[in-house]
């Protein structure tokens, strides 16, 4: 597995071996011991999601104030532009920002450690996003951080297009409303 180590430290991009040929491909998505070594990181996952969505669709940036969840994500089909914010006041990367694309294609995965806000924008006509937790969804400590905050400035490959957002992402705070425990 080849390992790229981000502007964030501990925010990588994990590339596993790909075996093909005119039958197809083969590769590993996950392998605790390979995934330990390979990050330096001890978490245990404890849940497994899957989400589709259409072209333009912008999910995040979601973290949760308790229960944080590491998450280690990839696209099995079509592509997106994966996004990690440091929100950690006491890291020396708070506020940036890192994005990959991941897809179907390139099979690369992004590990996003617990304490980081998290999204993607779908780049292609639909995607299938997985990603596997260090802890449980808990809706009740659940927050969003403004996709469009000025103050991170994350680059969206937008094209002049308006982002397709839920209800709670519209209404997402600025990382400072946030932090500061402002109610939206």
């Amino acid at each position: 597995m080849k390992i790229t180590h981000t502007s964030i430290p501990d925010v990588l991009v994990l590339e596993p071996q790909v075996f093909g040929d005119a039958r197809g491909f083969f590769l590993e998505s996950y392998n605790d011991e390979v995934f330990r070594r390979s990050t330096g990181s001890n978490v245990v996952f404890k849940q497994d999601n899957h989400s589709r969505s259409s072209k333009g669709v912008l999910r995040g940036l979601h973290y949760q104030v308790q229960q944080p969840q590491g998450k280690l994500v990839r696209v099995v089909r079509g592509a997106v532009f994966d996004v990690a914010v440091d929100i950690r006041p006491e890291s020396a990367t708070f506020g940036c920002w890192v994005g990959v694309e991941l897809s179907e294609e390139n099979h690369r995965q992004l590990w996003v450690p617990p304490g980081l806000a998290h999204g993607f924008l779908v780049l292609s006509s639909t995607a299938d996003f997985l990603y596997k937790t260090t802890d449980y969804y808990a809706p009740a400590h659940e927050r969003s951080v403004a996709w469009n905050d000025p103050a991170i400035g994350i680059e969206w490959p937008l094209f002049g297009a308006s982002p397709i957002l839920s209800a709670k992402d519209a209404a997402a705070l600025s990382l400072a409303d946030s932090l500061a425990g402002v109610d939206s």
